[in-house]
């Protein structure tokens, strides 16, 4: 079983993709001064950058991730996010690194900028993603894939559990999204992937086969 979004590990057989060890990537939350107010008078993070392209450049094996763009923390998107978000996309394509995206309230905006990109990053993973199905399409143009995280564990959430059945078998994959702050709370991947099965019924195997292979393609492994 592979995790494939999560920001610390967790012993045990599960295979995991570490953001911060395994991606490596400016966040649009660090775009933000504090709490919600944007950073209107600061610019994009150059120092940061050029960091990121000496570890890209210094280890293949290192994706770009978690980037992208978020109206959770305030409703409007400042240019220094979108900036740095476009920045990073242009590492990602420079270096063919698979990317995974965050895009809380704004997957659209996301997906378009994606679209400049096509054919020149050779993957993206839609963390978190909680939009309706009508940009499966575009995602699947993109060699996008879609995690599926714990969510779909709470029975209250009956939109998501019905956009999780329509994710395309071969872009679906499974996350935790573990924390140093909800690691004690945070369900096992197992249990993830035993609901998701359950909903596209399969059986738990299955699943795990058809996940794993779907990370190997993400990572450009298979």
């Amino acid at each position: 079983m592979t995790d494939v979004h999560c920001h610390v590990p967790r012993p045990g057989k599960a295979r995991q993709f570490v953001i911060g060890e395994d991606f490596i990537g400016i966040h649009p939350w660090e775009t933000l001064r504090t709490g919600s107010v944007p950073d209107k008078t600061g610019s994009v993070p150059n120092d940061e950058l050029l960091k990121m392209a000496g570890l890209l450049s210094a280890d293949k094996k290192l994706g770009v991730g978690e980037i992208g763009l978020d109206r959770l923390k305030n409703r409007d998107i400042s240019s220094v996010m979108r900036e740095t978000f476009l920045a990073q996309l242009e590492l990602a394509a420079r270096f063919r690194r698979p990317v995974v995206l965050h895009g809380a309230k704004c997957w659209g905006q996301v997906t378009a900028q994606c679209k400049r990109f096509a054919g020149r990053i050779p993957a993206f993973l839609f963390h978190g993603f909680s939009r309706s199905d009508g940009l499966l399409p575009d995602i699947e143009n993109l060699n996008g894939f879609v995690s599926v995280g714990p969510a779909v564990l709470n029975d209250h959430a009956v939109n998501y559990r019905k956009l999780v059945v329509k994710i395309p078998a071969g872009r679906l994959l499974v996350e935790t999204d573990r924390t140093e702050e909800n690691e004690a709370q945070c369900p096992a991947i197992e249990d993830v992937a035993r609901k998701l099965a359950e909903l596209r019924g399969m059986t738990f195997e299955e699943l795990e086969a058809l996940t794993d292979t779907n990370a190997g393609r993400f990572r450009g492994e298979c």
